[in-house]
């Protein structure tokens, strides 16, 4: 506020968050609106009953932050916000790297992005987006938290029971044994996925299973896996993200 007011003035009795609402009313006609879970859950159970390929990709700070590096954000800078990108499959974030994350971006059906307006989550989403080429508004969009919203309405379970299930990443196992006892049927189980140069082999076993939904909870290369298995192998993909490990822990019930 004292930025915008002038020297020797002042603004009596107008409260800071008067002052943004005002402000918000004028930008109001700029909002635009994500698909809501149910929304997302009606397209995910249309393309499973049609037999559609689909996918289902999320954008969270680790994915940013690897497309930040060396274009809106110097990789020294990076590494010192996101120690955890190795553990998250990026060891370094290199070129090829960013292209084939940017291009799984472009290519996938529905892109989760972050509500947060923080500085490493909206703060880099459309600076990275403009460095890479991608118009954000003709990308179809829901929140990043997607798979969270799915399990908290309760949506969940009703998009799995009735379909043949591939599960992706490190709690595959945990996570398949616990969907069974939901009455999911599991037909297929890929154990870990060592990162993004493990791409290619896990595609391969991918191929190898029958399915109609894949869910993959494989950290940033469940975003470039998602594109591929909906893209070449027709199926429904979704990034199920660190929903797999809460559920597993218990830390949220089915």
């Amino acid at each position: 506020m004292a930025q915008h007011i002038p020297p020797d003035h002042i603004l009596p009795a107008v409260a800071a968050a008067d002052l943004i609402a005002a402000g918000f009313r004028q930008y109001a006609p700029s909002l635009t609106r994500l698909t809501s879970p149910h929304e997302m859950a009606g397209h995910i159970m249309a393309a499973l009953d049609a037999q559609r390929p689909l996918s289902v990709v999320r954008l969270g700070d680790g994915e940013l932050l690897t497309l930040a590096a060396d274009t809106v954000l110097p990789a020294a800078e990076v590494q010192e916000l996101a120690p955890f990108l190795p553990y998250a499959g990026v060891p370094c974030s290199t070129p090829d790297i960013r292209a084939t994350l940017a291009e799984a971006i472009r290519g996938a059906d529905w892109v989760g992005v972050p509500i947060s307006r923080a500085p490493t989550f909206q703060g880099l989403l459309f600076p990275v987006l403009r460095h890479f080429g991608i118009d954000w508004s003709r990308l179809k969009l829901t929140s990043s938290t997607i798979n969270y919203s799915l399990h908290q309405s309760r949506l969940l379970l009703p998009i799995l029971q009735g379909r043949r299930v591939l599960l992706i990443g490190s709690q595959a196992a945990e996570l398949g044994a616990l969907l069974q006892l939901h009455g999911v049927q599991v037909t297929g189980i890929i154990p870990a996925v060592a990162g993004m140069a493990d791409i290619p082999r896990v595609m391969q076993l991918t191929s190898e299973h029958t399915f109609d939904i894949a869910l993959v909870a494989a950290g940033i290369p469940a975003v470039v896996l998602c594109r591929r298995i909906g893209g070449e192998l027709g199926s429904v993909a979704f990034d199920f993200g660190h929903l797999a490990d809460k559920l597993v822990t218990g830390e949220l019930q089915l």
